[in-house]
């Protein structure tokens, strides 16, 4: 079986707001082979990841995407490394390209699943999908009180662990983070898992991330998560063995394998957490999960968007069983909710559990996204690159 075409739908609400909230717009990916089709999605930039799509060519290491993907054989699981590898020979000097191809590879992976019947974790080599503890990630409120009030909701919906990050935190006075920090274990309570993401707030600056250490401390921090910029590993390192010790997490800014791999191997995280949607699709990310289970760093996925991107993130370390946690946004736009038919909901203990279905077991529904859906229109010296096909 060959692939037939591939096509991009750009999804935006009527107005994105300048915050970490990446559920505001979408870029969704539909493959076709014979009778089938497998969607994914782009944790990207979506006009520029579909420019890089069908971008003239530049130079032999710099082609779209395009030229790898369409007509190539999609039979095995080989045939989606295959394409991978093409990908970054031929679009090397192409920076969107691991963005983009993130969100081809995943509906490869759901397409060769519907062709065979299988869920996507079967067909990554996991025998079995374990259930895992979905966190519930959040943004801090604008004041303590907003935090607070956040993390009393969490709670009495039932969830046992829990994320607040960016808003104001490390933006502002260190009594300020004091209170929201505060706050948030109040409001939580005492028993559960609290996780805080600084969202790069202090870029390199060690020594002014050091100065929440004790703050961290005093309110159980199961994590401090990306307190600087993705790769500045000496910063991570320096960090991770001050007093008293907080663990650290990081790795959603990686877009490739390399990038994983180093701060696996020098960042001194206690956690990786690895967007699948971002560095290259569910092929690469299950390599990064098999680095850390045995580099004994805990593999976590970063997912802040739909229920397609959630199930693709969960594929990569499904059968890792002592990796338990997932994350699970609460917040999102209603964008990201309407992507799919099927929702990933916590059972009657708390865990999410890894769709059975073929593929990714998520059926996106068309008819609900017309509304969200951008008509695009890419023109180069006259002749149409790309239009917005029919959803």
């Amino acid at each position: 079986m060959k692939i037939e075409s591939v096509d991009f739908f750009y999804l935006s609400m009527p107005q994105v707001l300048d915050i970490g909230d990446g559920s505001q717009d979408a870029l969704l990916v539909r493959i076709r082979a014979g009778s089938y089709e497998g969607w994914g999605e782009c944790e990207a930039s979506p006009l520029t990841s579909i420019a890089s799509y069908v971008c003239p060519m530049s130079h032999s290491a710099c082609k779209p995407l395009k030229y790898s993907i369409e007509g190539h054989a999609i039979n095995a699981v080989s045939d989606i490394q295959h394409i991978s590898d093409l990908v970054h020979e031929n679009s090397l000097d192409l920076l969107q390209a691991d963005h983009t191809l993130s969100g081809i590879d995943i509906a490869l992976w759901d397409l060769l699943g519907k062709i065979t019947s299988e869920p996507v974790y079967q067909l990554a080599g996991y025998k079995k999908a374990y259930p895992k503890l979905p966190y519930a990630s959040q943004l801090f409120g604008n004041t303590p009180e907003e935090t607070y009030q956040k993390a009393v909701n969490t709670r009495v919906a039932g969830y046992r662990a829990v994320k607040f990050g960016w808003g104001p935190f490390g933006k502002l006075t260190l009594n300020h983070d004091r209170e929201q920090l505060q706050a948030a274990r109040h409001g939580f309570g005492k028993d559960g898992f609290l996780m805080i993401d600084a969202g790069t707030a202090w870029g390199e600056d060690v020594k002014t991330a050091c100065m929440r250490l004790n703050f961290l401390n005093e309110v159980n921090t199961y994590w401090l998560e990306e307190p600087f910029f993705n790769m500045t590993l000496k910063s991570y390192q320096a960090l991770s063995v001050q007093q008293p010790l907080v663990a650290l997490a990081g790795g959603e800014g990686c877009n490739n394998f390399v990038q994983a791999q180093a701060m696996i191997e020098n960042a001194g995280l206690s956690f990786i957490q690895i967007d699948a949607g971002r560095i290259g699709g569910i092929t690469v990310a299950k390599r990064v999960a098999d680095l850390s289970a045995k580099s004994g760093v805990t593999y976590i996925n970063h997912t802040f968007t739909s229920h397609l991107a959630l199930s693709a993130s969960l594929q990569a370390y499904a059968g890792l069983k002592k990796h338990f946690i997932s994350e699970y946004p609460i917040e999102l736009k209603s964008l990201a909710l309407d992507i799919s038919h099927e929702k990933i909901t916590p059972d009657e203990n708390g865990y999410i559990h890894i769709p059975e279905g073929p593929g990714l077991g998520i059926t996106v529904n068309t008819a609900a996204l017309l509304k969200y859906l951008v008509p695009v229109e890419i023109k180069v010296n006259g002749n149409i690159l790309y239009s917005t096909p029919e959803l």
